[in-house]
């Protein structure tokens, strides 16, 4: 009796080992940058639903061509970046910007995503040459 319970036991895992590797295999994760034109680089934000942004000050240098790319780990998030005239959200999710000027800009959510909103900020900073 044990050597058929064993025996459905393994041809069950098999086959769902079988399933698995033939239809739900997550994708291979993908190098963005590594798609991106030469002088171009990616500067990812990512947004969540602690009302917080994967960085607290993201940097770059004046020159430099980079494509802003916003993701909404949790929740429904757009960030704005009112000197430099950027507005991501879900219809706009990237853009590409080249910086001229340095300085110092807010990033804020420009999404209402609930009761730490107001406090959903990040620093941009962009370094002289």
């Amino acid at each position: 009796m044990h050597k058929w319970i064993m025996f459905i036991v393994f041809t069950a895992a098999s086959l769902l080992g079988l399933f698995l590797l033939t239809f739900k295999m997550p994708d291979k994760p993908v190098d963005e940058s590594a798609l991106l034109p030469p002088g171009v680089s990616l500067m990812k934000i990512v947004a969540s639903n602690d009302f917080t942004f994967n960085q607290e000050v993201f940097t770059a240098k004046v020159g430099d061509k980079v494509i802003m790319k916003l993701q909404n780990k949790s929740g429904v998030h757009g960030i704005k970046i009112d000197a430099l005239n950027v507005s991501l959200d879900n219809d706009t999710p990237e853009t590409q910007v080249e910086f001229t000027e340095p300085g110092e800009y807010e990033i804020y959510c420009s999404i209402a995503c609930g009761v730490g909103h107001k406090t959903m900020k990040a620093k941009l900073v962009i370094e002289a040459a």
